[in-house]
């Protein structure tokens, strides 16, 4: 059979990335048609004209431009999109307004992202300038080591804005803040209580080492010049195709310990170039005081995790990247802040309305399965905290874009708690979407593609919303790729709940190809969510106990290892190949880590033994680890060769009886046989080019850990299939075919050999060539039907006439 490509129907993916979303059961309940009223926040507009750029919005909705519109570019695009297209025109025109107003009142969308430059520390003619924006503060003072933890000596002014700001001049031609120093900001609150918190916009911050339960302090980072990490080598290229290589930069390290920048750069980067991955996408670089949360409940936006190291110490692992022609890619966390009062952004909130908060109040404030604050999307300030964040890690870091983490949770008003998304458009556009999140990802895409054109954005949705992936320009949301997050639960539910033998190739590929080809995704079988405690590795899912005493290449495999090797491969190649237009593996499951992640915690006794990376595994010659790690580089080397994901994609048999998924990507041909004990000799397979085909890739391979059953220098001449002209009379509904050698559990891809390289072969032929090309086909199919090995001494050797 032949699967379609060009679905334009949304995957129905269910299980939410949070490992506790995924255990939620469906709402049902339907949800009513959109009402613009719903919209359109009821909340308190202030006098100043900062704060009325919502006003000017809706007012704008109303105006003849918007009324006219024509059909958004992204209606063209997706025409099921038609029906929901006020939602759309209403969606982009609050983008528009809040776009024209930040020109307005702020100068554009640039300047208004460099408030880093304006908030938080910075040197000003002889002063080091501190400014805060806490509206609710009846009084604040800046203290710190400068000046004894004595708030009275460097009180603070408040704008009209509330804006808070102190001056603090040279001493001896030396910043009066010396760089390293330990800083809060000390406010009173309506009741005369005065608190200490970390500043919002601060660079770093460190905790007292080996202090259960101390709280971070701000550090005022600024050294010298001669102490700053200048950067030595340019961003590479955007690459043709993402092969993303997640990685978590404190776990990194094969000891039970916290990782540093500067031993992930110099060990672990060569491991991924190695590999041939092109980008490496970071997690939990943004602060964060609880390291179990894997980096998603942030403290401090702007600085970088001080259990790793300095600042200083993360640009140096992001220009050695580079230097080695690998992207970075940061996990940025814009969908809630850590809870945390004392070390957090949450700090700043003092019961105050919304308008003078970073978060919602209420409900809507606060995520209920995250324990975590809700940013208020629609606040000025937030939107220059959050553009300006963006900004920050390009250019401060020179990160080569983002993966924004928990898209779903911002664009719904439910957050995806208890919802099953069934690919209904409705599903999306309702009055259950939060258009002001929408708008705040609409401006974050143009303000990074702005910037820099190169800059990939990522997208962690787990609905499916039709238009993230498509341009602002269009009505879209405008990342450029989405994780393609029901692939992974696919393999987990096959592995644990369907027998080998029972494994449906229709449903496999249905869901590989289930996805809107207007709007590229990236696959992967498996990422760190699928590794936490409580779960398992693929690996470790498919060998369990046996990888601990049964790995040795020294020792005849068991059959529980040959199969988890076998699938492994199948299942992250078949993923990679047909799954999406990129690919993604996380740190350690390219070569089959085991067992699971656990960070230290008092359950486990604070131990680090499940939150490291065991690279000796891989490293050891004897283990059969080194087979999945050498297949994991041959298959994203065969995807830099050819760009295969680039290429027009023909599925032409999903065999359920035969378990066999055949499919075509240009000149390629890829050929899957997951039956657990079948080898098909002379099977068929459809092509479209005719010519001569030879092996590219082939799992089976001795590199690969596997059995040596097919000839790599055999050549497969394609033979016609059915009449000129009529499809139905193909082979599989190709006109082409050619016949291979399919061992059971494994996978080859074929490619087909220029007309210019066979015209050189041929002439290039002398007359022992064909005698002996017979000889090695007698062979191979002697070691393919396990014939006894001296059967080739009775054959004459006419190579040497």
């Amino acid at each position: 059979m032949e699967v379609a490509i060009a679905s334009s129907v949304c995957p129905a993916i269910s299980p939410c990335s949070s490992s506790k979303e995924r255990q939620q059961q469906p709402l049902r309940s339907s949800l009513g048609p959109l009402r613009r009223s719903t919209l359109v926040s009821g909340q308190k507009i202030m006098a100043d004209p900062r704060w009325n750029f919502h006003r000017s919005v809706i007012k704008a909705v109303k105006t003849e431009e918007h009324v006219a519109r024509e059909d958004l570019p992204v209606v063209r695009v997706d025409p099921l999109l038609a029906p929901h297209q006020d939602h759309l025109k209403y969606r982009f025109s609050q983008y528009e307004g809040r776009k024209k107003a930040i020109e307005k009142y702020e100068g554009g969308l640039e300047k208004f992202s460099l408030g880093f430059q304006k908030f938080g520390f910075n040197y000003e003619d002889g002063y080091i300038v501190y400014r805060e924006w806490a509206p609710p503060a009846q009084a604040a003072q800046l203290i710190g080591d400068f000046n004894n933890w004595d708030g009275w000596s460097h009180p603070m002014e408040k704008d009209k804005y509330g804006v808070w700001s102190v001056r603090i001049p040279d001493v001896d031609g030396k910043p009066g803040i010396p760089h390293g120093s330990r800083v809060k900001f000390r406010m009173q609150r309506g009741d005369g209580q005065w608190i200490d918190r970390i500043p919002a916009w601060i660079k770093y911050a460190t905790v007292e080492a080996g202090k259960m339960g101390a709280s971070y302090d701000g550090i005022l980072w600024n050294p010298p010049e001669d102490q700053r990490y200048k950067f030595e080598h340019p961003r590479p290229p955007k690459p043709v195709v993402p092969r993303i290589y997640e990685a978590h930069v404190g776990m990194s390290s094969k000891e039970p310990c916290v990782a540093s920048y500067i031993d992930f750069a110099d060990n672990v980067l060569p491991r991924i170039k190695s590999n041939n991955y092109n980008t490496v996408q970071l997690m939990a670089v943004m602060e964060h005081s609880y390291y179990a949360s894997f980096g998603y409940h942030v403290t401090n936006f702007f600085g970088v995790s001080s259990r790793s190291g300095t600042p200083e110490e993360l640009k140096y692992l992001i220009d050695r990247a580079h230097s080695l022609g690998l992207r970075v890619l940061m996990d940025v966390v814009h969908s809630h802040a850590s809870n945390n009062i004392k070390d957090g952004l949450n700090g700043f909130d003092l019961g105050q309305q919304t308008q003078e908060s970073y978060f919602h109040t209420g409900d809507r404030g606060y995520h209920k399965l995250w324990d975590s604050r809700l940013f208020n999307y629609n606040n000025w300030e937030v939107e220059r905290f959050l553009l300006s964040n963006l900004r920050w890690w390009l250019e401060e870091y020179q990160f080569d874009g983002f993966r924004f983490d928990g898209v779903t949770s911002m664009l719904y008003h439910h957050h995806g708690i208890h919802m099953s998304f069934s690919g209904r458009y409705r599903d999306y556009f309702s009055e259950a979407s939060d258009v002001d999140a929408a708008v705040y990802l609409m401006l974050a895409n143009e303000l990074v593609h702005t910037l820099y054109p190169d800059a990939t954005t990522i997208a962690e949705d787990v609905s499916g919303m039709p238009t993230l992936g498509r341009p602002v320009s269009e009505g879209g949301v405008g990342f450029d790729y989405r994780l393609a997050m029901g692939i992974p639960d696919t393999w987990i539910k096959l592995l644990k709940e369907v027998a080998d033998e029972h494994w449906s190739m229709a449903e496999i590929a249905s869901t590989l190809l289930n996805r809107r080809y207007t709007e590229k995704a990236i696959a992967y079988a498996e990422s760190h969510d699928q590794s936490l405690v409580g779960d398992k590795t693929l690996a470790f899912m498919l060998m369990d106990k046996e990888m601990y005493a049964g790995m040795s290449a020294l020792q005849e495999q068991s059959i529980i290892i040959e199969r988890g090797i076998a699938l492994h491969k199948m299942i992250h190649f078949l993923t990679m190949a047909l799954g999406g237009d990129g690919y993604l593996n996380f740190m350690g499951n390219e070569f089959g880590h085991p067992e699971w992640i656990d960070f230290p915690r008092e359950g486990n006794k604070w131990s680090y033994d499940k939150c490291r990376r065991q690279w000796d595994l891989v490293d050891t010659d004897h283990l059969r680890y080194k087979f999945m790690n050498e297949f994991d580089k041959a298959m994203n080397a065969l995807e830099e060769k050819y760009h295969f994901l680039t290429l027009p994609l023909i599925v032409s048999s999903t065999h359920d009886k035969d378990k066999v998924i055949v499919f075509e990507r240009g000149d390629l041909v890829f050929v899957f046989n997951f039956h657990p004990e079948t080898t098909y000799e002379g099977y068929k397979i459809g092509c479209d080019l005719p010519g001569k085909y030879k092996i590219a890739l082939d799992s089976d391979a001795f590199d690969f850990g596997g059995r040596v059953r097919v000839g790599h220098d055999v050549d497969h001449f394609t033979s016609p299939e059915g009449i000129p002209g009529r499809p139905e009379t193909n082979f599989n509904n190709r006109p082409s075919s050619f016949l291979v050698l399919s061992p059971a559990r494994t996978c080859q891809v074929y490619f087909k050999v220029p007309k210019d390289a066979v015209q050189s072969e041929e002439e290039n032929e002398d007359v022992s060539q064909p005698a002996a090309s017979v000889l090695q086909l007698i062979s191979q199919s002697a070691a393919q039907k396990e014939l006894p090995f001296n059967f080739m001494d009775d054959i004459p050797d006419f190579s040497q006439d």
